[in-house]
């Protein structure tokens, strides 16, 4: 019994694993961020961050509108759609002035905006590292 509970564990394990990326749970989300402060060495939390998609016209949309968690984290973004519906070019917009205003800092930065492409299906993770003279940006996983 417990062999077989031990096999049924690794293979439930296994799936996870392997599955993670593939598997489209219903309410998953195709676009995650986080924000880190790096002079504090610490998550960013509390920080409003707006989502804009470009329209065929060149105007910028308001996908979504959401403030970053206790670890400097936003999880729901994007939802997956049909495969390719949510292809084109998007902007993040973090709202970076008050936050730093609160630890009494002034940045040179008001905002940061990132813009970037999301094409096929795969997951995008666009985080931030900043503080408050300087930013960078890469596709996280």
């Amino acid at each position: 019994m417990r062999k077989r509970m031990m096999t049924g564990a690794l293979a439930l394990l296994a799936l996870l694993l392997v599955g993670r990326t593939e598997a489209r749970e219903p309410g998953t989300f195709q676009l995650s961020t986080h924000m880190l402060d790096l002079s504090q060495g610490a998550p960013a939390p509390d920080v409003a961050v707006t989502l804009r998609a470009q329209e065929s016209d060149g105007s910028w949309r308001v996908v979504a509108e959401r403030r970053t968690d206790a670890n400097g984290r936003i999880a729901d973004l994007l939802p997956h759609g049909v495969p390719g519906a949510n292809d084109g070019l998007y902007r993040l917009r973090f709202e970076t002035e008050p936050y730093f205003a609160a630890q009494g800092l002034r940045s040179i930065y008001p905002y940061v905006e990132v813009t970037f492409r999301i094409e096929g299906d795969g997951h995008y993770h666009i985080p931030i590292t900043m503080s408050a003279n300087g930013y960078s940006t890469y596709r996280g996983n």
